[in-house]
């Protein structure tokens, strides 16, 4: 009777587990040489989301590939963040993030535009569930760089709602006074 119970227990997690979609950004290769050749390790970085705007990153080191790639991907899923998009597509705002000497800017985009991003970003952007963004890597070409750089950018990502809490507004009257907004069009009318 245990083993059904932890059976059905090991099922449920990998039900959980299923709704991720993780995708693998970059694997290292390093060599230790020792008295008898060369040892060879690996690393992985691996971006899981769910596509409804949760998404994390990790990193894992181990002797064979599948075994970094679990690694880093359990890494990840411990390191999940909740990113608000508008009408679930696209960025509220346009966004600047940096992490050593990695910087990217990223944009918010019309729909229809698709994620124009390179390599890294591109990952981040589809496990994330967003269509349309437009981003620009600045300064280093490094994965880990880029990776947590545009981490750090979707972390100062702020919705109208968390904006407005703060300043303790209505979120109608915090988008009425953007310029072009419900306000300028009833004052001119």
């Amino acid at each position: 009777m245990a083993r059904e119970g932890e059976g059905g227990r090991g099922r449920d997690r990998e039900e959980r587990d299923s709704e991720f979609m993780d995708r693998l950004v970059h694997i290292n290769r390093v060599a230790k040489v020792v008295k008898g050749g060369r040892r060879f390790g690996f690393a992985a970085l691996v971006v899981v989301g769910d596509q409804k705007g949760r998404v994390g990153f990790g990193h894992g080191k181990a002797r064979e590939v599948p075994e970094a790639i679990r690694k880093a991907t359990e890494s990840a899923k411990r390191s999940l963040i909740r990113v608000p998009l508008r009408e679930g597509r696209t960025l509220h705002h346009d966004v600047n993030g940096r992490h050593g000497a990695g910087r990217v800017v990223l944009r918010a985009a019309p729909a229809g535009t698709g994620i124009i991003a390179g390599g890294p970003m591109r990952a981040i952007f589809e496990t994330l569930g967003m269509h349309d963004v437009v981003a620009k890597s600045q300064g280093s070409s490094n994965p880990y760089n880029m990776v947590r750089a545009t981490f750090d950018a979707l972390g100062r990502q702020d919705s109208p709602r968390a904006v407005a809490a703060r300043r303790n507004l209505k979120v109608s009257v915090l988008q009425g006074r953007r310029p072009g907004g419900e306000a300028e069009a009833v004052s001119e009318a």
